[in-house]
């Protein structure tokens, strides 16, 4: 048991919102990753530093990422979190008002390209993930990613974590830290580690499917985005029409 599933509603919006300092530190992180997604360099920093890793297959350009993020979002991220809460019996719409309040920016930026390092930990830590290899892979773009999630995470099962009481707010199964710390040490070790991979009734339907193993890992969502149209009024003209996963390879 966690205090996600015994305390009540609005203790865990409380604690989830935190005091002045933690509402402080969210208001910062949310100017910051604006100013990340104003920034042009920053793109082609990140995919340089995935590229040296052989994690950057594609290129794609800002607006290709941000309609890729929005495939992502409605395709396999909100569809598989809400078939599991639903099965956990928690309230998949309450479950968003407590990440919300406890980090907004993973509403501005769902697929966390363009967020600092300790949001993409935070948000990490926060969610019982689908797959966490792909969070992993896109901390490999700063140099001492993969270094802060180790020492985060056995800061937050020591109990002694900055975000202790938010992230525990969220967070419904006890076990998940400890899961997702094996994962990461086995995978600094050997970056052919099997992840920890969440339990998903949906894989049954062929279009979910497809959207899991186009989005599962960071170089799969890098070559989905820069098979999208590159110019605006194309993109949108797809995203409207385009109501289920698509089962070809190919994004377009």
């Amino acid at each position: 048991m966690t205090l996600r599933t015994q305390a009540a509603p609005w203790t865990l919006a409380r604690n989830a919102l935190g005091g002045p300092r933690e509402v402080a530190g969210k208001l910062g992180r949310i100017a910051r990753t604006a100013r990340l997604w104003l920034d042009r360099g920053e793109i082609e920093r990140r995919l340089e530093a995935l590229a040296a890793q052989g994690l950057a297959p594609a290129r794609p350009t800002r607006l290709q990422l941000l309609f890729g993020g929005l495939d992502m979002l409605r395709f396999l991220i909100e569809p598989g979190a809400r078939d599991y809460y639903r099965k956990l019996g928690i309230s998949f719409g309450f479950h968003q008002v407590l990440r919300v309040l406890d980090d907004p920016v993973s509403m501005i930026d769902p697929t966390g390209f363009l967020s600092e390092r300790d949001t993409i930990i935070g948000h990490l830590m926060q969610v019982t993930h689908l797959n966490p290899i792909y969070d992993l892979q896109l901390l490999q773009c700063f140099p001492d990613g993969l270094d802060a999630l180790e020492r985060q995470l056995e800061e937050m099962i020591a109990g002694r974590h900055p975000r202790q009481r938010t992230i525990g707010s969220i967070v419904e199964d006890e076990a998940y830290h400890g899961r997702l710390l094996d994962f990461v040490r086995a995978y600094r070790a050997d970056r052919s580690a099997a992840p920890p991979v969440r339990e998903q009734s949906l894989r049954g339907d062929p279009h979910f499917a497809a959207a899991e193993r186009a989005f599962a890992t960071l170089p799969g969502y890098l070559r989905y985005c820069a098979a999208l149209p590159r110019d605006l009024r194309s993109l949108w003209r797809r995203l409207r029409a385009l109501e289920r996963f698509p089962l070809e390879p190919a994004a377009r």
